[in-house]
């Protein structure tokens, strides 16, 4: 740990943890959630407003950046904090599942993958050392080792084989960010769990992370398709063996009842596009479930979205007003139900926090089951 970074946990109850990381640009509540700025935006949202919800941070992706507006522009004109109007902490992705899953004609190599842009068919590498030179650029504040995202499913020795490489690339990650940079004194480099399905190469994984000695270490190659049952399963074996004093982080996750399983078993750190990317196609989360505001039923329905939730779409218009923005195509409903969604997922986290501080996450565990089990409301 550096003198700028640290993670003080302050509470805990079972495998669950609450507490604090300390960053340059400021303080990360844990158990936290980071909505996805993707293209140094978070969709439909002002940065301010973002803040307002409550979130302490924000995750950029490399791949986007790198290709448009491109991290040395970023740079040039003051860092991604500046360019998007946001001074609080950001963690940058390393670009490696978006290449895989977005890039065109990608060839991935010990060297690193070598790709076409899906924007305009431009031909580039991205590398470990490029990874942390774009991140550096960027001036985000946790950095993740670059690595290749398992698909699934994937055999045993795709999965081995692609682990062993993820590994060489993470120490070839840390060799790059700590080489002689300012940068690297004040700020955080994360490590990629991955191993797919299997507990041995889970096992392998954190143990070459561990030799490493990352500041955290992230969970990747889950919430691919394996299933709900099957994450849970591999958080379980995998959660014991990581550090104790550091932050854990389960990359793409995900869906409340997501949220607070991985938190009964130790997750620190979450980030999805799902409350964003739900809010633009009319999908509300509530703490009595989804609700579909394209949905006939709410056409009519003069009560708020959600009682007590503080977001302008629930404190200022009706699901009638909401359901008939949806139903016109206007902007406005992408921006108030998006707001909704990132600020229940903020309330969320910190309702988890508060049980865990007080000792009282089964309680909470099992109200928030409870609730989503009832269903929304009908209407009057």
């Amino acid at each position: 740990m550096t003198e700028y970074f640290s993670y003080d946990i302050t509470g805990t109850d079972g495998n669950a943890r609450t507490g604090v990381i300390k960053t340059p640009r400021g303080e990360i509540r844990t158990p936290a959630f980071m909505p996805v700025g993707t293209a140094a935006t978070v969709k439909a949202m002002k940065p301010e407003t973002v803040r307002e919800t409550g979130a302490d941070i924000l995750l950029g992706n490399t791949y986007h950046l790198m290709l448009r507006p491109t991290a040395e522009r970023i740079s040039r004109l003051g860092g991604l904090h500046k360019f998007m109007n946001w001074d609080r902490p950001i963690l940058t992705d390393s670009g490696g599942f978006q290449v895989m899953s977005l890039a065109k004609l990608r060839k991935i190599t010990e060297e690193g993958v070598a790709f076409q842009s899906h924007i305009d068919g431009s031909k580039h590498m991205l590398t470990p050392e490029r990874s942390m030179e774009i991140q550096r650029l960027l001036g985000s504040n946790i950095v993740m080792a670059f690595d290749e995202c398992t698909p699934y499913p994937a055999t045993e020795q795709e999965t081995e084989q692609s682990m062993l490489m993820s590994m060489r690339w993470a120490k070839r990650s840390y060799d790059a960010f700590h080489n002689g940079s300012e940068h690297a004194e004040k700020n955080a480099l994360f490590g990629i769990v991955q191993g797919g399905v299997f507990e041995k190469f889970r096992r392998h994984s954190v143990d070459a992370l561990r030799e490493i000695d990352c500041q955290g270490y992230a969970v990747g190659g889950l919430a691919v398709g394996e299933g709900q049952e099957v994450m849970f399963e591999v958080l379980d074996y995998t959660m014991p063996l990581m550090p104790k004093t550091k932050p854990r982080y389960l990359m793409g996750v995900g869906k409340p009842d997501d949220i607070v399983g991985a938190v009964e078993r130790g997750i620190d750190m979450f980030d999805c596009v799902l409350p964003s990317r739900s809010g633009r196609t009319g999908q509300a989360f509530t703490a009595r479930g989804t609700v579909n505001l394209k949905n006939a039923r709410h056409v009519d329905d003069m009560r708020p979205l959600e009682e007590g939730c503080p977001c302008s779409a629930c404190s200022h218009y009706s699901r009638a007003y909401l359901s008939h923005l949806f139903r016109g195509n206007e902007l406005l409903g992408l921006m108030l139900l998006t707001e909704h969604n990132l600020t229940y997922y903020q309330r969320l986290m910190s309702d988890i926090r508060e049980s865990i501080a007080t000792k009282k996450l089964k309680e909470f565990t099992k109200n928030f089951h409870e609730k989503r089990v009832m269903g929304d409301i009908a209407p009057l």
